[in-house]
């Protein structure tokens, strides 16, 4: 069975990385919830992809300079707000694992203190976690400070050695783009023990395509579709 991954919820039907994308999502039933975090300048971890909230909001300028009052004035769309992630813990609810994907640099403590405090006092299991990033050095922090928590790596291209990367992390998967998936990457990520998890497909065509070489888990922002 293939898994599916809600991308920054279900963000081909709601604006992305909002409460009601979220909950699309878990109405979808999907295995896992996907969503992006950064910091802002008060030291809120906060729901959002990109460095800038230009493409998504009615604001300019980098997340990381704002507070999170400021951030919290912005509209991502139908009137909907940046989230924190304890937020969006909140609405997921353990009815799926969470994916979530460090974007900005020196996240990962913020974030292990909130998964830590979600186990310890609200029940979720360290399994329902995957924390995952472009940054593999984030993911090196990240592993320093536990190794209770399953990790992803993301890559965008075949690097040398293929799945070695994530293996040399101890990482529990990895997630290449579809752009440049293959049988081989595929292959050997499997062979060195690692789940192959790949983003971010939306297309009928593209999704049966990236089934057939064997993946364990598919991210879309229609996850209905997979």
């Amino acid at each position: 069975m293939v898994l599916k991954i809600g991308h920054r919820g279900a963000s081909g039907y709601e604006p992305e990385n909002t409460l009601p994308s979220f909950h699309r999502g878990i109405q979808l039933q999907v295995d896992f919830i996907e969503l992006d975090v950064q910091v802002c300048s008060t030291g809120e971890v906060v729901v959002i992809h990109d460095a800038k909230v230009d493409r998504t909001t009615n604001g300019i300028g980098y997340v990381e300079e704002k507070s999170f009052r400021e951030l919290r004035a912005l509209d991502l769309g139908k009137g909907q707000k940046i989230p924190t992630l304890q937020e969006v813990l909140d609405i997921v609810d353990r009815k799926a694992k969470v994916n979530i994907e460090i974007k900005g640099e020196g996240a990962s403590k913020l974030v292990f203190d909130i998964i830590e405090m979600y186990v310890s006092k609200r029940g979720w299991l360290w399994d329902d976690f995957l924390v995952s990033s472009f940054n593999h050095y984030e993911l090196l922090e990240f592993n320093r400070l536990t190794l209770k928590v399953k990790i992803g790596v993301i890559i965008a291209g075949i690097p040398i050695g293929y799945a070695e990367c994530a293996e040399k992390l101890n990482a529990y998967s990895l997630h290449p783009s579809k752009e440049f998936i293959n049988k081989i990457l595929v292959d050997d990520a499997h062979q060195r023990g690692l789940k192959v998890f790949s983003y971010t497909l939306n297309e009928l065509d593209d999704i049966e395509r990236v089934k057939s070489l064997g993946v364990d888990g598919i991210f879309s922002d229609f996850p209905d579709r997979i």
